[in-house]
């Protein structure tokens, strides 16, 4: 069982202001290299960030020293609730995307997009419940492949998902790790509406691997059919020293 006392999570605020987004691939809870396992150390610098919707990529399942998903470790206390799709298992253990959100998850899929012969990888789209509002938020957690054959395809899929199960008027976050460092992706997601949110606000997409000294630009936030989206600066520590990955976050006016 995680910890958690016997009052229940905070309830959802109005969303009558930005909604805070963090995107971060946590390395199944380890350091670079798989050094040290800083799940903890990862909860509380996720915490301190205060977003209202978390996407995660690399979330490890059932943990037997937790007792709980490293999901719903991260979750306890602070997000309503969350949604966990599993991408593959090695050695016994389970590990795939996240999303943690502040308001209900009306419903969520995971959708397989590997290609045989290649690391499984899938797109979890969530469909948030926002209070006060009467159209919900889509929210797309991606972790796409390491090759460009991979990425295409997913990329392909990634707007036929959009393309079938969001409304053309809801607001939509797509956000993750995308592998993208050639920086291909964005001439294919704009098909769909979806624009970058640092490369729009700065005119180049943002530094995040690896996490001590990043280089290259391979974490994504995209949105669509929102009033507006600002980048979010965070520090350099703790960060550096929790995964492979630098974490991205923006500020979104629906």
């Amino acid at each position: 069982m995680s910890e958690r006392p016997d009052a229940p999570p905070a309830p959802p605020p109005p969303t009558t202001g930005p909604v805070r987004v963090l995107t971060v691939n946590i390395h199944k809870g380890y350091t670079a290299f798989k050094r040290r396992f800083v799940l903890h150390e990862l909860r509380e610098a996720v915490r301190m960030v205060a977003s209202d919707l978390v996407f995660l990529q690399e979330v490890g399942g059932e943990e037997a020293s937790l007792q709980a998903t490293h999901c719903e470790f991260l979750a306890d206390q602070i997000w309503l609730d969350h949604a966990y799709g599993r991408n593959a298992v090695a050695d016994g253990l389970d590990h795939g995307n996240a999303v943690l959100s502040r308001w209900p998850i009306a419903r969520w899929t995971n959708h397989d997009v590997s290609l045989p012969g290649h690391e499984p990888r899938g797109l979890l789209h969530c469909v948030v419940a926002l209070a006060g509002q009467a159209q919900a938020l889509h929210a797309v957690c991606v972790h796409l492949g390491l090759r460009e054959r991979q990425r295409e395809h997913q990329l392909d899929r990634l707007m036929a998902l959009v393309e079938a199960d969001v409304p053309p008027d809801a607001p939509l976050v797509v956000a993750g790790d995308f592998n993208d460092w050639r920086s291909r992706a964005d001439r294919r997601l704009r098909r769909s509406g979806l624009v970058e949110v640092f490369a729009r606000g700065g005119g180049r997409h943002a530094r995040s691997f690896p996490a001590a000294w990043p280089l290259l630009r391979l974490d994504r936030i995209y949105v669509r059919r929102v009033r507006s989206a600002l980048p979010l600066p965070l520090p350099r520590r703790p960060w550096a020293a929790l995964s492979d990955h630098a974490p991205l976050a923006a500020e979104i006016v629906l």
